[in-house]
């Protein structure tokens, strides 16, 4: 932190949480870009390295995203050391995670949907919620360690935190889920037909993952098929919301509705 940055200065608006590099570029990358071209301050989280993939490195995926986030004007990128293939909702993970939503502050978090077919996905669901609810408790310094090491709570009667870096508790307003991973209908869409391109580039920065070689060519679609896929998920997705491109979220609150004559989507 800066002399003159403020301890609850906001350092992203819109922080999106995934296991993996690439999922956010795959799942909300047009959102991001979308956010970002308005002015406002993106983050991505990625709570693995990727050093469990079929194919590249940990050190060639930690490349690639430094170059996918240019693409889509995130201002703020970190991995954490959570084991790929093993991402656990441990205490451990929870406060990891809880202390970057403090250091950034965001007002929304994008987590992945619940369900999935890979266990890092829906784990990094339930373990980001959390993570949510937990950087809000003002007694609770995700950094700080006690003497047996296990604990993150404030040294009682201290006078003091327990930790010289301790955060201001941050507690989220909205939590919305990417749904593209898992076939549900989502609450809402959004449309990122003039961010497709720039999504799409961002996709194709993970040379490591989308380029034709024999590892793992049996999971991955070919280079020539990567473009017509993503184009199609987002041309299905935009067909909901009446636009050409769109990305699927859901929200587990009831939405608010002002004015009748302001829904968009027309129904007939």
């Amino acid at each position: 932190m800066s002399k003159t940055e403020e301890p609850n200065a906001r350092r992203a608006d819109v922080l999106a949480i995934a296991a993996h590099r690439d999922d956010v570029e795959q799942t909300c990358g047009g959102t991001l870009l979308k956010a970002a071209q308005r002015g406002q301050r993106t983050g991505i989280l990625d709570l693995t390295q990727g050093e469990m993939g079929t194919r590249g490195t940990a050190e060639d995926r930690a490349r690639e995203a430094a170059d996918a986030a240019k693409i889509l004007g995130v201002q703020w990128r970190r991995a954490l050391d959570i084991p790929d293939g093993r991402v656990e909702n441990t205490w451990d993970n929870r406060m990891k995670v809880a202390a970057a939503i403090r250091e950034t502050r965001p007002r929304v978090v994008i987590l992945p949907y619940w369900k999935g077919r890979h266990p890092d996905h829906y784990t990094a669901s339930i373990l980001g919620y959390e993570a949510c609810f937990l950087a809000g408790l003002a007694k609770l310094d995700p950094r700080a360690k006690t003497a047996v090491g296990t604990d993150a709570l404030m040294a009682p009667d201290s006078g003091r935190d327990a930790s010289p870096t301790k955060l201001p508790p941050h507690r989220p307003f909205k939590i919305i889920y990417a749904t593209l991973y898992y076939d549900i209908r989502p609450t809402f869409v959004v449309d990122i037909s003039d961010q497709f391109e720039g999504k799409f580039a961002s996709i194709l920065a993970y040379t490591s993952q989308f380029s034709n070689q024999e590892a793992g060519k049996d999971l991955f679609p070919a280079h020539e098929e990567i473009r017509t896929r993503i184009d199609a998920m987002a041309r299905f997705y935009g067909m909901l919301g009446g636009v050409t491109h769109a990305e699927p979220f859901l929200q587990k609150e009831v939405g608010l509705v002002d004015d009748l004559l302001a829904l968009p989507v027309k129904s007939i």
